[in-house]
């Protein structure tokens, strides 16, 4: 099986090691994974933002740059719901409408992907430890991706999934939110740190770069020891630590 990594500009800027987790997971379960050197941001901060012509251009790019593509495989739930609503962006245009569907209906969101398409819930992974897992909005409430995770995290070895307070609020983080509105968003964050806190979680796991990039800053500005991780980093785990 053919997968074409959309790594996304976060992970590809600040969280690197997501990117090549999920390429080694990926391969490990029998993919041929391949990484188009012309993909960009996929436009979702200028598009959020109310420039939507600006961002149909890299949105051009992205759907060229995979136009080839058996399935597209992206450790972001955000940036994966980004891609389902180009078609809504180029509904007026049939020839891009028509291009925007192909690229929709074959991207999926990593643990989607192993789930749906590779029909696998148990990929080996260990791990010693208590977690807890945020669940991001775009990925939740927007790309209806929500078991997807649990079941894979129930299935590392040595790992103790718990509650999470309020798991389903915003973390804060929102893109441009959090600079536009950033006293809000400080708040938001430092109630989700809290339950965080409160979870006597070792470990927070999510789905989103921007998310865990939010809280991990967060608490390690306040001085928690929680260690923050993305689930595909979690997944792509082979020892007990």
């Amino acid at each position: 099986m053919k997968v074409s990594l959309f790594a996304t500009c976060l992970v590809d800027m600040f969280h690197p090691n997501v990117g090549k987790s999920t390429v080694e997971l990926l391969e490990k379960l029998g993919c041929d994974v391949d990484f188009p050197q012309s993909q960009i941001c996929c436009g979702q901060p200028a598009y959020n933002s109310g420039y939507v012509q600006d961002a149909k251009e890299a949105m051009k790019n992205m759907i060229r740059t995979f136009e080839q593509a058996q399935y597209v495989v992206t450790p972001s739930g955000s940036c994966g719901t980004m891609f389902k609503e180009y078609p809504h962006v180029f509904k007026d245009d049939p020839k891009w409408e028509k291009k925007a569907t192909e690229l929709a209906n074959k991207t999926y969101e990593l643990t989607q992907f192993l789930l749906e398409v590779l029909k696998i819930e148990n990929v080996g992974a260990k791990l010693n430890g208590k977690a807890t897992y945020h669940t991001s909005c775009h990925m939740t409430r927007l790309l209806g991706v929500k078991e997807a995770p649990f079941k894979l995290l129930q299935n590392v070895e040595g790992l103790e999934v718990v509650p999470l307070k309020n798991c389903h609020n915003c973390c804060g983080f929102g893109g441009t939110f959090a600079v536009k509105m950033s006293d809000i968003s400080e708040q938001m964050v430092d109630e989700k740190v809290q339950h965080v806190e409160q979870s006597g979680a070792d470990f927070l796991i999510g789905a989103d770069c921007g998310c865990l990039m939010n809280i991990g800053g967060r608490m390690e500005r306040k001085g928690k020891e929680v260690k923050v991780l993305h689930i595909a980093e979690v997944l792509n785990t082979c020892e007990k630590n």
